[in-house]
C-alpha cells in the first residue's frame, strides 16, 4: 500500500441521479487526498426519492468482492460504512471489519430520518446496526438514528433538547465509538450537528441556518468530509465544522437555482475548499 496516499473503502450505494452515497463519497475523498475503494452494496439508475428507478441489489457479488481484496491481501486505512439494504449485508460488513483491524471503523448507521425508520429496515437491521456501531471509531447518526441507537422514543425527536440529546450523544459512546456527530438537529430554523468526543470528554455544537428544503445526500456529503478530514489527520473539530460550514455553503448557492431536492445540492463548484496543503 503506497504509504502516501491513505486508503478508505466506501461501503454504500451507487445512484446514477441523485447526488448521495458513492456519488459524492468518491469525490469528496479524492478531494482530501484519500484513495476512495468503493464497495458497493446496490446499484441504482436514481436514488429511492425519483418516482421511478431501477435496483440491482449487490449482496451476492459483496462476498466475491470481499474475498477478491482478501486473496490480493489488500489493506486499508479506514473503513466507511454508509447505506446497508439488509441483514446479510451488516454481517458481511462486520466480518470485512473483524479482518481489519488496524483500519479506522467509520459508521454512518442509516435507518431512518424525521422520526421514522426506514421502509426496508426491521428490528432485527436495527439490533445488528447497534452491534456494527459498538465496534466503530467514529459515528455519524441523525437524531432518529441516534434514538433508535440508544432505545428511545423516535417519533417525537422534535420534543428533545440540546441537553436530552447531549445525553443520547454520551450514552452512544459508552456503546464504544470515541467520536459521535448527531447531525442535522432543527431547532428555531437552525440546523445543529453536536458532536462529542470521549476521550477528551468535550462537546460542541455547529450551527447553520436552515432554509425550510431537504435535499438528497446532505448526510453523505457531511459524514465523507469528517471521515476524510480526520484519516488525514485533522482535528475531529475542525473537520465537523468544516463539513457544516461546507453544505451550507452549497446549499446557500443550490438555492439560487429551482432545482428539485431529490437531485441533491450543488457541492461540486465548493470541492476545492477541501484541498489540504501541506
Amino acid at each position: 500500500m503506497n504509504s502516501k496516499i491513505k486508503r478508505v473503502v466506501a461501503i454504500n450505494d451507487m445512484s446514477g441521479l441523485g447526488k448521495c452515497s458513492l456519488t459524492v463519497a468518491i469525490p469528496i475523498l479524492a478531494t482530501l487526498g484519500l484513495q476512495t475503494c468503493p464497495f458497493p452494496t446496490a446499484i441504482l439508475s436514481c436514488q429511492t426519492g425519483y418516482p421511478k428507478y431501477t435496483f440491482f441489489d449487490f449482496t451476492d457479488e459483496m462476498i466475491k468482492y470481499e474475498k477478491c481484496w482478501e486473496e490480493l491481501h489488500s489493506k486499508f486505512n479506514c473503513i466507511y460504512s454508509g447505506f446497508l439494504g439488509s441483514e446479510r449485508q451488516i454481517d458481511i460488513v462486520a466480518n470485512f471489519i473483524q479482518k481489519h483491524k488496524e483500519a479506522m471503523i467509520f459508521v454512518d448507521p442509516v435507518m431512518g430520518d424525521n422520526g421514522e425508520i426506514y421502509g426496508t429496515y426491521n428490528d432485527e437491521m436495527c439490533y445488528k446496526m447497534k452491534e456494527l456501531v459498538k465496534i466503530a471509531d467514529i459515528v455519524t447518526p441523525n437524531l432518529t438514528e441516534a434514538c433508535i441507537l440508544t432505545g428511545l422514543n423516535y417519533e417525537n425527536i422534535k420534543e428533545l433538547s440540546l441537553e436530552d440529546i447531549k445525553s443520547i450523544a454520551m450514552d452512544i459512546g459508552n456503546m464504544g465509538p470515541e467520536k459521535i456527530v448527531i447531525t442535522g438537529i432543527v431547532k428555531e430554523n437552525i440546523v445543529h450537528n453536536l458532536a462529542y468526543d470521549k476521550e477528551k470528554d468535550e462537546i460542541f455544537i455547529t450551527e447553520a441556518k436552515y432554509n425550510q428544503r431537504s435535499y438528497s445526500g446532505t448526510g453523505d456529503i457531511f459524514s465523507s468530509i469528517v471521515c476524510g478530514m480526520t484519516v488525514r489527520g485533522i482535528d475531529f473539530t475542525v473537520a465537523v465544522q468544516k463539513a457544516s460550514n461546507f453544505i451550507e455553503e452549497a446549499i446557500d448557492y443550490t438555492d439560487k437555482f429551482d432545482i428539485p431536492g431529490r437531485e441533491g445540492i450543488c457541492y461540486e463548484f465548493f470541492l476545492k475548499e477541501l484541498i489540504i496543503n501541506e
